[in-house]
Order: C-alpha cells, then structure tokens, then sequence
C-alpha cells in the first residue's frame, strides 16, 4: 500500500471530520454574547469552504472508471432532469432560509408583544406562521417541479 494510499483512505477522512466538528467546538466552548453569533459563522462558513475544496482537490476516488464519469457527465449535462432537481432544491433551501429569517424576526417581537399584553397571543401566533408558510410554499413548489420530472 503506497503513502498515497494511505492519505487517501486515513487521513483525509480525519481532516474532513476534523473540519466538520470544527464549529461545534467553537460553539461549545465560546461564550454567548453578540458577537459570538458572527464569529460562529464565519468559522461555519471557512470549515464547509475547506472541506469543499479537500472534496475537490483530494477526490476520494477509486470507484468509478474514467470512461464511466465522462459518460455520465455527458448524460447529466445534457439531461434537463438536473436542472429540475436543482429548481427543487432551490426552491426548498431558499424558502426554508427565508423561513428563518422571518421566523427570527417575528417571534421575538411576538414574545415581547404577548409580555406586555396576553390578549395578543393569536395575533402572534398568525404573525410566525405566516413566516412559516415560506417553507411550506417552497415544499411544495419542489414536490410541483419533481412531479413532473
């Protein structure tokens, strides 16, 4: 077995994992202040950035033949069904984000809105599910588009 090898089927699995619990670690030792959120962030954002390009630098390979990969790269490029998986993955990642972000604003004004009067709880309520509705929209949006893949 060459060193490559090695690397290969030992190491570069340990980095990547090393990589992926990189923010977890962050977030459990750090302290939860205002800008604890930013920092977390960004250090999620340059461990996805790194463990993508080991992906791409580093493929861990082996498993398919070269014929086969340019085979099925011409297949897919030329296949409109990709593009319809990708319209569905879309349409549920952005509206699950858009989800989150109504979801994150409208529920702490709702909180604080039920705190000053506890009347108020019904119109809260509607006021976060309707930002849950994006997700929702968005799902099915995507079961619309693979329906007719």
């Amino acid at each position: 077995m060459s060193v490559f090898e090695v690397l290969e089927l030992i190491l570069l699995p340990l980095l990547i994992t090393a990589l992926l619990a990189l923010p977890v670690y962050a977030a459990i030792t750090k302290k939860k202040d205002g800008r604890s959120m930013r920092r977390a962030m960004i250090t999620n954002l340059c461990a996805f950035g790194a463990v993508m390009l080991c992906a791409i630098a580093l493929p861990i390979g082996g498993f398919v033949s070269a014929a086969e990969a340019t085979e099925a790269a011409a297949t897919a490029a030329n296949s409109a069904a990709g593009l319809g998986y990708l319209a569905a993955a879309l349409a549920v990642g952005v509206g699950s984000i858009g989800c989150g972000i109504a979801v994150g604003h409208a529920a702490p004004a709702a909180i604080g809105a039920l705190a000053e009067e506890p009347k108020s709880f019904a119109k809260a309520l509607i006021f976060v599910a309707l930002g849950e509705g994006v997700a929702i929209y968005g799902t099915l949006i995507a079961i619309m588009i693979l329906s007719k893949l």
